[in-house]
């Protein structure tokens, strides 16, 4: 399996998820290093975010399914619900809506896209068990937000930045964040003024990483 995935914490969550599926799992965190992958390695299954730091999972989504020979199933993955239409166009086979945490329905996912002769042969097992990332990859993951947020309050900073954040919030069940990455999103897309919704977001992941720091 490869997975396309920025988010250290979305990623370490796929990571746990595979592990007690018994499957096997590479990681991109970028469209580059993902067709860099691709060259070298043939996977079964292709998990895409679709929302990556250098452009749309949905251009992945489109070579792979256009590829020959294809692999046999491509998923795609976002917090937001409204991006099941674009993967779907653009040629995935299936979508989840992260946070992905339930085993059962991460192997149901998967399984019902592999052809019949990779399905299970006979009854199996199946786990109903969470699964808990590290709180360490969820740092990481701020870290890396609180360097956007230093930055320029441009346009395709905010996209990308509430595409990000808002999937890390929601995976890790941080309500206030999640609620402050909504309400920058919101008044980015009126076109009105965000300096207090970015100096709010920015100030909640600076208390976020000083409640995270280790001892």
């Amino acid at each position: 399996m490869l997975l396309v995935e920025d988010s250290r914490f979305a990623a370490e969550g796929f990571r746990l998820l595979c592990l007690r599926s018994g499957a096997r799992i590479r990681r991109a965190d970028s469209l580059f290093h993902a067709r860099r992958h691709l060259r070298v390695y043939r996977p079964t299954v292709v998990i895409v975010d679709m929302t990556l730091p250098d452009g749309s999972g949905a251009d992945l989504i489109a070579d792979l399914s256009a590829a020959v020979p294809r692999v046999d199933a491509i998923i795609a993955v976002s917090g937001d619900p409204d991006m099941e239409a674009v993967a779907t166009a653009a040629g995935a086979d299936g979508f989840m809506l992260k946070p992905v945490e339930r085993i059962a329905v991460f192997q149901s996912a998967v399984l019902s896209l592999l052809p019949t002769d990779r399905q299970p042969v006979g009854p199996r097992v199946i786990s109903d068990d969470l699964i808990a990332p590290d709180q360490i990859a969820y740092r990481d993951d701020l870290s890396h937000v609180a360097e956007v947020l230093s930055g320029e309050e441009d346009g395709a900073a905010i996209d990308y930045l509430t595409q990000f954040l808002g999937g890390v919030a929601r995976s890790a069940h941080d309500v206030s964040l999640s609620d402050a990455v909504d309400a920058l999103a919101a008044r980015h897309g009126e076109g009105a003024p965000v300096r207090a919704e970015f100096a709010r977001l920015a100030a909640l992941v600076q208390n976020r990483l000083t409640e995270t720091s280790p001892m």
